[in-house]
């Protein structure tokens, strides 16, 4: 007999349906005949016949023809919404959904492997984690240490010993030894107390990076998880069965509690959790688990990926604004450099010479004011050697702090089965990635400010010599005028999120973690500048290329006319006023998508070889040949150049 798991209003109901010819009206009848039936106030219905409703997939959210039969038009067991009508405008009304539904449709199952030994998990493996690029499985030497770890639980029980958080209570219960019949209920009492988050779930992929991320730790074998659970964990990640994860409710000192007690949670069969078939659904449908820094530090590699990506393209775009406002290469000489060496520095001066006019790409616009009276340009232009490289020095440093954090054991107590004793400590505080993750944002940050305000010059006639707000018939166009408005904002919002959240500490559990790292808000605003920072870089790439049309017919570089090819497929010149927010949008999915960088690489690395020893490769942001392999891109022939 066919059955179906039906959400409405919240809630999940199991309809077994014992004839397949009914139809999808039926379903959602006698669901909301269920629904009704449960509530004591008949959820506001005098009858099922009063209610009017539409049925939908959870996958996908397809709406379903309530005249086709059941058989034609559902799995069996498959997870339906009905959505009952008037509710959606309701501002009460929570979608079983939450946002960036169209990131699930797309998950594939993957067919390759990483293998985790807690040891050697790099952020760039732990994004792809996320995304769904790869499963997981052991290594033969991470077993054979959770094993022993394991071991030594075993023993602790066996002899009843007294054992912080294994045979007592937790926090201001530290002292409360709890008899040997009860841990089991020990455990779950803990799970369920501190699944106490509230705000949006996790999406998807940062779901997938935060169990990922506490996998590689459990792997290291000092949290005392049994081979068999900790295998089970993994069987459900790789299945990207996920629980529902609330973003907030962390402090980020006793490791990431609320998170990870609600990644446990949904481990236990309680909850929610999600997977590509049911999208979110009970638990009941579908652990030495709760403490560490997993979850700020899961976040935190996403921070520093977008980061890395958006600061080498940030050097792209400001060249290519540099070329439309005439200015000069000579700021970013080799020599004026090499007397104040920081490696950022010297990087983005680098990139600037390999972008701009030289006797490799030749520019017809640089050459039309090759004789001008223009000295030097604005700090904006004349300093993005100085202001970007600081950026690319403050993520190499957060990228450093973040890996050593990505392979280190945060749990409490450690298990350490070559002593055969466990020792409590404080490897679950989290201010390391806090601050650092502080840092970051108020580095990448600067980002944004210097772009704002290269958009003013682009923007405004008497410093760009350009059309008002880069349009034709200003006045009858407003051309870019509020899109301006828009990066300013943004800008300003980032000012207020730059303050660092690891400043502020306050007590809790009883004055027994006395001092917190707030280190959770630390990386979710983080995320929040770094989109900011993408975006008003995407309106300044706009601005940029619009500003070219007004200068042809005269063409720039041939690596800069290559990223002005690439916006120009997805995105055609302002000739008159149009809807704007979805050229925005189309813009910065090209830096999202690092297509900006892409077009470019090949030519910053010609450039690159052929000046050996000038220039000094940034290591965690500067292009490698194994990216170029990776994403099959051709490097150029000297006579492309």
């Amino acid at each position: 007999m066919p059955r179906y798991t039906v959400h409405v209003r919240g809630e999940w109901l199991a309809v077994p349906c014992q004839d397949a010819q009914l139809t999808v009206g039926w379903l959602g009848r006698e669901a909301v005949r269920r629904y009704i039936k449960n509530k004591p106030d008949n959820g506001g219905f005098a009858s099922v016949d009063d209610v009017h409703f539409l049925v939908r997939r959870c996958k996908g959210l397809g709406l379903l023809d309530n005249g086709d039969r059941l058989e034609v038009a559902l799995e069996d067991n498959e997870f339906v919404e009905v959505v009952i009508e008037g509710d959606a405008m309701s501002p009460d009304f929570i979608p079983s959904q939450p946002e960036g539904v169209y990131l699930y449709s797309k998950y594939r199952e993957p067919e390759k492997y990483i293998d985790l030994d807690g040891d050697s998990l790099t952020t760039e493996d732990l994004v792809n984690l996320g995304k769904g690029h790869y499963k997981i499985k052991l290594t033969p030497t991470a077993e054979k240490r959770v094993q022993k770890s394991r071991e030594v639980i075993d023993s602790i029980i066996e002899e009843k010993t007294v054992v912080y958080g294994i045979t007592t209570g937790f926090g201001k219960f530290a002292r409360t030894v709890i008899p040997i019949n009860k841990l089991q209920e020990l455990q779950v009492n803990l799970v369920r107390s501190h699944s106490s988050g509230v705000g949006k779930p996790l999406i998807p992929e940062r779901c997938r990076m935060l169990l990922a991320l506490r996998i590689n730790v459990l792997a290291k074998g000092y949290s005392g998880i049994s081979l068999e659970t900790l295998k089970q964990v993994i069987e459900m990640f790789n299945a990207s069965c996920l629980p529902y994860v609330p973003e907030k409710g962390t402090v980020g000192a006793s490791g990431d509690l609320a998170p990870l007690s609600h990644l446990a949670l949904g481990l236990i069969g309680e909850g929610k959790m999600w997977s590509p078939k049911s999208g979110w659904a009970d638990a009941k449908y579908g652990l030495a688990l709760i403490n560490g820094t997993q979850m700020i530090t899961s976040l935190g590699c996403e921070a520093i990926e977008r980061a890395s990506a958006i600061a080498r393209q940030a050097d792209i775009v400001a060249a290519l604004t540099l070329e439309v406002l005439k200015g000069t290469t000579k700021a970013f000489d080799t020599d004026i450099h090499a007397l104040r060496p920081h490696r950022g520095q010297i990087e983005v001066a680098f990139r600037f010479r390999s972008l701009l006019d030289s006797d490799h790409h030749p520019s017809e616009i640089a050459e039309s004011h090759r004789f001008c009276d223009r000295v030097q340009d604005a700090y904006t232009l004349r300093c993005c050697p100085q202001v970007h490289g600081v950026v690319n020095d403050t993520i190499a440093f957060v990228k450093n702090i973040i890996t050593i954090e990505l392979n280190s054991a945060t749990d409490n107590p450690m298990v350490f089965a070559s002593r055969g004793e466990t020792i409590s400590g404080g490897n679950f505080h989290g201010e390391y990635p806090a601050k650092a993750l502080d840092y970051l944002a108020i580095g990448i940050h600067e980002l944004a400010a210097i772009s704002e305000r290269r958009i003013e010059r682009l923007c405004n006639p008497s410093l760009s010599e350009l059309p008002a707000f880069l349009v034709a018939e200003g006045g009858l166009n407003s051309g870019f005028m509020i899109a301006h408005c828009t990066a300013a904002a943004l800008v300003s919002e980032n000012k207020a999120l730059c303050h660092p959240s690891s400043v502020d500490s306050l007590s809790t559990s009883a004055a027994t973690e006395d001092h917190v790292s707030m280190g959770g808000w630390a990386a979710r605003k983080a995320l929040r500048v770094i989109e900011h920072v993408e975006q008003v870089l995407a309106i300044e790439l706009l601005a940029a290329c619009q500003g070219i049309e007004f200068l042809r017919p005269l063409k720039t570089t041939t690596p800069l006319e290559k990223v002005y090819d690439l916006v120009r497929s997805v995105v055609r010149p302002w000739i008159k006023d149009r809807f704007m927010a979805p050229d925005i949008e189309a813009a910065h999915r090209l830096l999202l998508e690092q297509k900006v960088w892409e077009v470019a690489a090949p030519y910053i690395e010609k450039y690159r070889m052929e000046h050996i020893p000038e220039s000094r490769p940034l290591s965690p942001t500067a292009f490698s040949l194994k990216f170029l392999h990776k994403k099959s891109t051709k490097i150029p022939e000297t006579e492309d150049l």
